[in-house]
């Protein structure tokens, strides 16, 4: 329970720690050469993303409370062989707020949007705490269009989350009913609230958390922040409905040595017929950031060609 807690204190946290100078919402990135910032309209909102590479294309759905960001460590060794797409989830970072649909099929639908606009039919998944289940109800409502799907720390609601709410109070405090946590938190509180939960993670150090206080300073953010929580309910009753439609395609489900370890895969074993378990070590909950090195090595693995034989015994499980 000590090392759920770990994990479940956030249900996610920050970017790699180095100072970074703030990217811009649109045109060439910062963080990277060869990756550049664009947003494109769909159904309730106008998404940003941050795409790069060349190749299939490998979409990623970062968690709560962060954005893609969280991705920077990882994105340039996935775009040696892919096109590498990050994306803010509506009403978060650069894209706008829409006015409800924060249900994770509604999301799924609004990112498959983006992507196809984009210019893309056929993806790779990697969901990421809140992106595992986007990334989730994607694969499964369209699964002609998912050819691989990986999910790092979360599991799916209706299938092991709710299990986790008595574990951490912000579940609940997420939960509550507008204005409730609306009115309890303001503009001031960001810092604490977030960097309390950040202080959880196996390396703390590795999580850059100014961004992530800016991006949810705006009260509309916070907002739709809850707006996904408070959809849960309504999640796991979707999800539960529609397990029968189980996932055909690969899954590669990760977490943390010092948070669910196995866990993810234990959920997903539940909807999906081919799930294989990955274990980061000297990682928590924010694996992207913790560890970005092996998160790399195994999705490239994972999403790469050939049976590449792993370089470590940790990796066996994100052999294609």
């Amino acid at each position: 329970m000590a090392v759920a807690l770990v994990a479940l204190f956030t249900m996610t946290a920050g970017a790699g720690a180095g100072v970074t100078p703030k990217e811009p919402s649109e045109g060439k990135a910062l963080f990277a050469p060869g990756f550049r910032h664009g947003k494109t309209a769909v159904e309730g909102s106008n998404l940003h993303y941050v795409i790069g590479g060349s190749g299939p294309a490998i979409v990623l759905l970062h968690g709560w409370p962060e954005t893609w960001l969280m991705w920077r460590d990882v994105m340039p060794a996935l775009a040696r062989n892919h096109t590498v797409i990050a994306f803010d989830l509506p009403g978060l970072g650069d894209s706008t707020v829409p006015t409800g649909g924060f249900d994770k099929v509604t999301t799924a639908r609004r990112i498959r949007q983006a992507v196809n606009q984009l210019g893309f039919r056929q993806v790779q998944l990697i969901g990421h705490d809140l992106g595992t289940l986007v990334a989730y109800p994607y694969a499964r409502d369209f699964p002609n269009e998912v050819t691989r799907l990986a999910v790092i720390e979360a599991p799916l609601s209706g299938f092991g989350l709710e299990e986790l709410y008595g574990l951490s109070w912000h579940f609940r405090f997420n939960m509550s009913p507008a204005p409730i946590p609306e009115r309890i938190m303001d503009n001031d509180d960001v810092s604490t609230y977030l960097g309390m939960m950040y202080d959880l993670a196996h390396r703390p150090d590795a999580i850059g958390r100014e961004p992530y206080f800016r991006a949810y300073s705006d009260p509309a953010r916070r907002t739709a922040g809850y707006g996904y929580y408070r959809a849960f309910a309504g999640d796991a009753e979707n999800n539960k409905a529609n397990a029968a439609r189980r996932l055909a395609m690969p899954v590669l489900a990760i977490g943390g040595q010092y948070s669910f370890g196995t866990g993810v895969a234990d959920s997903f074993h539940q909807v999906a017929d081919d799930v294989r378990a990955a274990v980061v070590p000297d990682s928590g909950h924010y694996v992207p950031e913790e560890n970005p090195t092996f998160l790399s090595a195994c999705a490239n693995l994972f999403f790469g060609t050939q049976n590449t034989p792993p370089s470590q015994p940790e990796l066996a499980g994100c052999v294609r």
